[in-house]
């Protein structure tokens, strides 16, 4: 039989598919356990699936641990989002105009956004973080313009002879 080849760019696309979804991670580790089961090393494995071999000893013994409910996705640490539940509120207070809320200025920026939060949510943010809010909801900063002073008409006639 004549020998196949793929890609490196197709080995990639291969991988990327692997990673995409919980079912197809659990499917990897379990051909990387029946490797491991068929008498190849952790190295061995590693060198063949991609993962180092730290990982496939992990696959091993969580699978020795607690069996294939060990290879199932777990629950990832991290920090719980502070703003997911309370995201449609500050939409609904950033379509209002800051004045109805008791503050000084007419429009919203990032500095008031993050004392709004503050006081009413208990959150602290920072300015640029509060910036970002403003466009995951989909509203964009609005700026006051300048209102450019008066002129005397005579002195601009004068100077635009010069």
């Amino acid at each position: 039989m004549r020998k196949l080849t793929i890609s490196d760019d197709r080995k990639m696309d291969i991988i990327d598919e692997i990673r995409r979804n919980d079912d197809s991670r659990y499917d990897h580790r379990l051909h990387g356990l029946l490797l491991v089961a068929n008498g190849m090393s952790p190295y061995q494995v590693s060198e063949v699936m991609g993962n180092s071999p730290k990982i496939i000893e992990t696959w091993v013994k969580a699978f020795l641990k607690d069996g294939f409910d060990g290879l199932r996705e777990q629950g990832r640490p991290g920090r719980p989002a502070r703003l997911s539940s309370i995201m449609d509120e500050i939409g609904r207070d950033l379509r209002k105009n800051p004045v109805d809320l008791g503050y000084d200025q007419n429009l919203w920026d990032g500095k008031l956004l993050s004392h709004h939060i503050k006081d009413r949510y208990g959150i602290v943010l920072g300015t640029r973080q509060c910036q970002r809010i403003f466009r995951k909801l989909g509203l964009r900063l609005r700026k006051p313009r300048p209102v450019i002073a008066k002129g005397d008409d005579a002195k601009k006639e004068i100077f635009k002879k010069k």
